[in-house]
């Protein structure tokens, strides 16, 4: 059973933190591994001065550790030597050289896709399916890398600790540095036999079918970041994320300019001039669009609310409809005619029949 901090460090369960510090370097000056080369017990009194200054000087683990003992910040302690590197930081003002245990589940990784959507779907939204590969759990040895029946054994050469420890000489006498393990690369254990199924890592690759949900209002390029969709971990680790880029297809007739939707409407010189009630063609269905009487290329007709849906409201943009007034070209007789009394009746000047720009290219060489 460890010895009680507040024991090891010779301070009543009331101390202040000014009274922890104070004794805690006073007794790790007299415990340190340069003032006592070759001492193994100074050296273990040394580790357990500086277990008990680790807890004792974080105000929340002093108060785990008052409610339940060695037992409850046991678990938080990710430092294999009781907190070493903090004595030598306060000694030299530098980390104690350790790497840090390395022997929990690593994370998965990120994964990248592409998605083509038809405008209609990046406007109003859609759930769409990709197929891709990535790593998933090995369900034969559940994520462990043992193989069915056997289980992972501690490293010989770090006891599970996933480290080392070394004593160099330096100018100040010895040290105690840790470092990763070689052997077991910092897990702190070994798969005496490995999954055949996925070769001891815990995952296998393979293809799977994922359902991504688009929403209404994404435009061309968007990425989106779906967490914990991406790649497995090894040996149970979390899964990465995974970001879809959207391409959207373009539309025939219109053409997207923030969350609003344009069409071009190409109208005849005759519905410019006289007025028209038009059928127009958008995403929610046929709507009745008035031209009026005199509309000139140019002018900008607003249908509202039938633009592209804000990503973060439901409110819509506004459909635009810009008029570009066709001029006819080839006329038949019977239309230049037409036209021809339009332009008498008007006061308009026009080119007499016959003299076109042939006529006068021809007049000019005359």
């Amino acid at each position: 059973m460890p010895r009680d901090h507040y024991e090891v460090l010779g301070v009543g369960r009331s101390a202040s933190a000014d009274e922890i510090k104070r004794a805690y370097r006073r007794q790790a000056r007299e415990l340190h591994p340069d003032a006592n080369p070759g001492d193994t017990e100074a050296e273990q009194e040394f580790k357990e001065v500086a277990a008990a200054y680790e807890v004792l000087s974080d105000r929340e683990r002093r108060a785990i550790y008052d409610r339940f003992g060695h037992a409850g910040p046991t678990a938080r302690s990710g430092d294999p030597f009781g907190g070493l590197g903090d004595i030598f930081e306060s000694f030299f003002g530098g980390g104690f050289g350790a790497t840090g245990r390395g022997n929990g589940p690593t994370p998965g990784e990120n994964l990248e896709a592409d998605l083509e959507l038809a405008f209609e779907e990046a406007i109003f939204g859609c759930a769409r399916e990709i197929e891709t590969r990535t790593a998933l759990v090995c369900e034969p040895c559940e994520a462990t890398g043992a193989a069915p029946g056997t289980a992972r054994q501690p490293c010989d050469d770090c006891d599970g600790s996933g480290q080392v420890q070394r004593v160099r000489q330096s100018l100040l006498g010895q040290m105690l540095t840790a470092s990763s393990c070689p052997t077991c690369t910092g897990r702190g254990w070994s798969i005496p036999e490995p999954c055949g199924e996925c070769a001891g890592e815990g995952r296998v690759v393979a293809p799977v079918v994922l359902t991504v949900q688009v929403r209404a209002g994404v435009d061309d390029g968007t990425t989106l970041r779906l967490p914990g969709r991406g790649a497995v971990g090894r040996w149970g680790g979390p899964a990465g994320d995974l970001y879809v880029n959207l391409r959207v297809r373009p539309h025939a007739t219109l053409k997207r300019r923030g969350y609003d939707l344009v069409h071009r409407l190409d109208l005849p010189v005759t519905q410019a001039a006289l007025g028209a009630d038009l059928d127009l063609e958008t995403l929610d269905g046929v709507e009745e669009l008035r031209i009026p009487a005199g509309t000139r290329t140019g002018e900008v007709f607003r249908l509202r609310g039938r633009g592209v849906p804000h990503v973060e409201t439901r409110r819509r943009g506004d459909l635009l409809v810009e008029v570009v007034v066709e001029t006819p070209g080839a006329l038949s007789e019977e239309e230049e005619s037409i036209l021809r009394k339009l332009a008498e009746a008007r006061g308009e000047p026009v080119i007499p029949p016959g003299e076109g720009l042939i006529s006068r290219l021809r007049s000019a060489f005359r």
